[in-house]
């Protein structure tokens, strides 16, 4: 049975939190990877970056709904959301874009479980990771060249 490390790249690109949007960008689209995992000063994963992400600061912002009473605005809509999406719009590092807490594999996870994973969550992206540090990453196209041989 495959597992993430029979399949993973071990040749990771990655940034820092505290790179520029621009930058985390023209590293995907050079390298034609749809994310990187972005990792702190002390070598952990705190995030992903894909291009899903970047593409949402093009996106049309959805402004949340009121209702008014007695010259009084009562929101219909979580603001919470309105404020998590806004950010990521108007990101400039890759901390204000990245989806943070990723989830992770371990270098012995099942293909199956990384494949259910993928579609179940969206994943596009995932980090391997052993003993605390980040040790490859897998994307849909490893998870594709699986069936291909």
């Amino acid at each position: 049975m495959l597992t993430a490390k029979d399949i993973m790249n071990t040749t990771v690109l990655s940034v820092s939190p505290d790179a520029e949007v621009v930058e985390a960008a023209r590293l995907l689209f050079n390298n034609r990877i749809n994310g990187v995992p972005v990792i702190d000063a002390a070598g952990t994963v705190v995030g992903v970056l894909c291009q899903s992400d970047l593409i949402a600061q093009q996106k049309k912002i959805s402004l949340p709904s009121l209702f008014t009473l007695l010259d009084g605005f009562i929101p219909l809509s979580s603001g919470k959301n309105f404020e998590k999406e806004f950010q990521k719009i108007a990101a400039i590092k890759v901390s204000q874009a990245m989806t943070a807490k990723p989830v992770t594999v371990g270098p012995d996870t099942t293909i199956e479980e990384i494949a259910t994973l993928m579609v179940n969550r969206n994943f596009h992206t995932v980090p391997v990771v052993d003993n605390g540090k980040l040790v490859g990453v897998i994307g849909k196209e490893d998870i594709l060249k699986t069936i291909i041989g």
